[in-house]
């Protein structure tokens, strides 16, 4: 398969810069998978296309404020972008390094209220292991300091507002360096909701890292190296899957990358299996779902691993005439922008 037949046209303006004054307010798109029909509501009315036993699967990853603002002794502006920390009781990271100049090893970086970053090493060609040192906890500095790490794409400095709504509403375990958007439209009260009418909802972690945003730059689609995360899967998410695929429901991901993690999980028993470790699983069409059945999803960029993912479960073309129908109708793209919800 070729990369450019996952193109379409996007303009500009329909990227959501923002996102809206209510999370649930967003326009849902509903693609039928056996049909190819498209109809449209608001993501508050869900609930009238779930049913009792089916289940939701929801990433609680937090994102974390990864990107940070400094300069070297001499007065050179340097930006640093976490991405993860390393096992051990130092303040180590993992990091990527921006400066009109090149790095060296032991170089001091001073960062805002008196916390100094040393770096260490080269982890490769890109990555810096850097250390973070100062007179109180690296993780309080952090929270207080960092900046939400935007994607590119949305061409704006983060604001205060970013620190709640890139955030889901079920988000509790730091590590992400981007939201698992599809979750952001939910509210606790629609959760509650949709508790009461019966549907379930399990939690596992997936950690999204910078590689969610690593273009393919290949001439075909099978020849790209998917990016790892980081995952967890409780024994209490796993029972849950696995008791309503045996009892007929339908096991719903909430974004790619639930999607990603159960079906991860599933390839060696086609069954979830509680745990944790680094997700490398490239789905794209041809792909043999185990697990879902449904998908709630953003509408993504083009030629991109997330659109390939989609395009596995529901057609590539089935999809693509979506997107221009979303196009037409004006639907707003991106993390911050509206979603779909493929049965």
């Amino acid at each position: 398969m070729l990369v450019k037949d996952f193109t379409f046209y996007l303009p500009q303006e329909l990227i959501a810069r923002h996102p809206l004054a209510a999370r649930d307010s967003s326009r849902l798109m509903l693609l039928g998978r056996a049909s190819g029909s498209i109809a449209e509501d608001t993501f508050g009315n869900l609930q009238k296309y779930l049913r009792p036993g089916d289940l939701l699967v929801m990433n609680d990853t937090r994102v974390i404020p990864a990107r940070l603002y400094g300069h070297k002794p001499t007065g050179g502006k340097v930006e640093i972008f976490l991405l993860r920390r390393l096992t051990g009781g130092e303040e180590v990271w993992e990091c990527l390094l921006r400066s009109s100049k090149k790095f060296r090893e032991g170089q001091e970086i001073l960062l805002e209220s008196g916390m100094t970053a040393v770096v260490l090493s080269r982890c490769d060609s890109e990555n810096w292991l850097v250390e973070f040192r100062g007179e109180e906890l690296f993780q309080t500095w952090l929270d207080r300091e960092g900046h939400i790490p935007l994607p590119p794409y949305l061409q704006r400095d983060d604001c205060h507002l970013d620190r709640e709504r890139y955030q889901t509403v079920v988000a509790r375990e730091p590590g992400a360096v981007a939201a698992p958007t599809a979750g952001l439209h939910f509210t606790r009260e629609l959760l509650s909701q949709l508790a009461s009418s019966g549907i379930e909802t399990a939690f596992l972690t997936l950690h999204t890292g910078l590689g969610t945003f690593q273009p393919v730059r290949t001439l075909h689609v099978e020849e790209h190296q998917i990016h790892t995360e980081r995952f967890v899967i409780s024994r209490e998410t796993a029972d849950a899957v696995n008791r309503t695929k045996a009892a007929g429901g339908r096991v719903i991901a909430v974004g790619t990358t639930s999607a990603r993690t159960l079906e991860y999980s599933a390839q060696q028993s086609g069954r979830v299996e509680a745990g944790s470790g680094e997700a490398d699983i490239y789905i794209y069409p041809g792909y043999n779902f185990k697990i879902i059945d449904a998908l709630v999803t953003n509408f993504h960029l083009p030629e991109s691993t997330l659109l390939m993912l989609v395009s596995a479960l529901a057609g590539r073309e089935a999809v693509l005439g979506a997107y221009r129908e979303a196009v037409l109708r004006g639907f707003r793209f991106y993390s911050y922008g509206d979603a779909m919800f493929i049965s």
